[in-house]
C-alpha cells in the first residue's frame, strides 16, 4: 500500500454511510459534526468533501443512497489525536442512534480511516451492483483501513466506495446547508421565487428546479436537519449560489454548511447505450407504468417506463414492433430495465389509408377482387398506403429523451451536459 504522505503531513480518507433513520438525522450532518471537531485541531487542514451516490437499487438505500468522505491533511505526528478524536466522536453517533425510534430500518453505521490508496473497484462495485458486505469487509480490513463500526455494520458498503472513488474532470457540486436546531422539524422556508430567481442569476448552477412543473428541487420534504442542497458545476458556483440565497428576506438562515464534490451527474451507475427492435405494442402495467419488450444482441429484454417518465413515456408509449430504439437505462434485480433516457434509431412507416380516388377512399369490390372507386369505377389492387413517421407531441435534445428534472436519479447526466455517444 501507498501511505499517502507529504513531508511530515499524511493525508487521511475517512468515510462514514448509515448513520440516518427515516425519520430522524442525517449522514451528511453527522459527518459535519465530526468535521467540525477535526478543524478545531491546529494540526488539522480539511482539504475536501465528497458525496457519493450509490446503486439506485441497494436493499438497504435510503432515498437519497449516498455515502461521505472527507479528505484532511494532518501533521504525521497527530494521527493517534485524529483517531481519538473519531472514537469519541463515533461513541457520541452511538449514543445518539440508541435514541432512534424503533420503526424503520435501524441505522447501521460505520466510519473508515485510511491512509492509503484503496481499490478504485469498491466504488465502482457500490455503483453498479448490489455489494456482499462480507466480502467487503474482509477486503478493508485486509487493506489497512481502520473500522469503526456499529451494530451489524452495513456502512462499511457506502463508507468504502466514497474513500475509494477518483473523481472525473466533469464531476458536479453540492453545496449543503443544514438547519438550526431548534428549527428541525418545521417547515423549512425557501421560496420558490427565490430558487427560480437563483437559476437564472447563477447559470453554473443546474438542477435546482423542475421548470415544467415550476418547483424547486433543492429543499427536501422530509424532517431531516439538511435545509437545501445546490448542485453545480464548480465549488465557487454553489458558493456564491448559497451567499446570494442567504441574503434573501425569503430564504431562512442555514447553520452552517459545506460544499462537496459529488458524482451526481455522471452515468456511473449504467454501462453506456444500447440498441434494439421492439418487439410487441406498448403495454401498460400496474401503477399505469408503461411495459416494452424490445429484442437486443439476440436476447428479448423488458424496458419499463414510469407513469412520471414525461418525455420517454410519452415516446415510447407511440412505439409499435419495429421500430428501432437507442436507450440507457438500469436493469433491475427482477430483470427489467428501468429507462433513463431514449431516442428513435428508425421507425418503420405508419399506415396512414387506402389509395384514394375522386376525393374518397376506395373500397373493397369482395373477396379476391380489387379496391374499387364508388364514383367513377376505377379499380386499383388491394393496398394500404404508409408514409414515413415521427413521434408527435414530445420535445427531445438531439433526438433524445429524458425525463422531467423531479423524476430523475441523482446519478443520470441530464441531456443539456451531453447527449449520449
Amino acid at each position: 500500500m501507498i501511505r499517502l504522505t507529504i513531508s511530515h503531513r499524511t493525508t487521511v480518507m475517512i468515510g462514514l454511510d448509515d448513520t440516518d433513520h427515516p425519520d430522524v438525522g442525517c449522514t451528511t450532518h453527522a459527518l459535519d459534526s465530526l468535521v467540525s471537531r477535526i478543524s478545531e485541531e491546529h494540526w488539522s487542514e480539511i482539504l475536501e468533501r465528497r458525496l457519493v451516490r450509490l446503486w439506485p437499487f441497494a436493499s438497504r438505500r435510503t432515498r437519497g443512497n449516498g455515502a461521505l468522505c472527507v479528505i484532511a491533511s494532518v501533521e504525521s505526528s497527530s494521527i493517534a489525536n485524529l483517531e481519538e478524536i473519531c472514537e469519541s466522536w463515533f461513541d457520541d453517533l452511538a449514543e445518539s442512534i440508541s435514541k432512534h425510534p424503533e420503526n424503520g430500518i435501524k441505522a447501521s453505521p460505520c466510519l473508515l480511516i485510511s491512509y492509503n490508496q484503496t481499490p478504485e473497484s469498491w466504488y465502482w462495485e457500490s455503483v453498479r451492483a448490489e455489494v456482499d458486505i462480507e466480502n467487503r469487509r474482509a477486503e478493508v480490513l485486509a487493506s489497512g483501513t481502520k473500522v469503526l463500526e456499529l451494530g451489524e455494520g452495513w456502512g462499511i458498503i457506502g463508507a468504502s466506495a466514497a474513500i475509494s472513488w477518483v473523481p472525473s474532470k466533469h464531476s458536479s457540486w453540492e453545496l449543503i446547508a443544514w438547519r438550526d436546531e431548534a428549527r428541525i422539524g418545521s417547515e423549512r422556508e425557501v421560496s420558490h421565487d427565490a430558487v427560480a430567481e437563483m437559476a437564472q442569476s447563477h447559470p453554473e448552477t443546474f438542477l435546482n428546479r423542475d421548470p415544467t412543473k415550476n418547483k424547486g428541487l433543492i429543499a427536501p420534504r422530509t424532517p431531516c436537519p439538511v435545509l437545501y442542497g445546490i448542485r453545480g458545476g464548480s465549488c465557487n458556483s454553489v458558493t456564491e449560489a448559497h451567499i446570494w440565497l442567504q441574503a434573501r428576506k425569503d430564504v431562512e438562515a442555514s447553520h452552517t454548511w459545506a460544499p462537496h464534490r459529488t458524482n451526481q451527474m455522471s452515468d456511473d451507475h449504467l454501462v453506456g447505450v444500447c440498441t434494439g427492435t421492439v418487439l410487441s405494442p406498448p403495454h401498460e402495467g400496474r401503477g399505469a407504468h408503461t411495459n416494452l419488450r424490445v429484442l437486443s444482441n439476440g436476447k428479448a429484454s423488458v424496458l419499463v417506463v414510469f407513469k412520471e417518465g414525461g418525455e420517454v413515456n410519452r415516446l415510447v408509449r407511440q412505439l409499435i414492433p419495429g421500430d428501432q430504439i437507442n436507450w440507457m437505462g438500469l436493469e433491475s434485480p427482477d430483470g427489467s430495465i428501468h429507462l433513463e433516457r431514449v431516442s428513435l434509431h428508425s421507425a418503420v412507416p405508419r399506415i396512414s389509408s387506402r389509395p384514394s380516388c375522386c376525393g374518397t377512399t376506395m373500397r373493397s369490390a369482395g373477396r379476391n377482387q380489387p379496391l374499387r372507386c364508388l364514383d367513377c369505377g376505377n379499380t386499383s389492387d388491394k393496398l394500404w398506403m404508409s408514409e414515413p413517421w415521427s413521434p408527435t407531441g414530445v420535445s427531445s435534445v438531439s433526438g433524445w429523451f429524458e425525463p422531467s428534472p423531479s423524476q430523475r436519479r441523482h446519478l443520470a447526466k441530464p441531456l443539456n451536459q451531453g447527449v449520449p455517444t
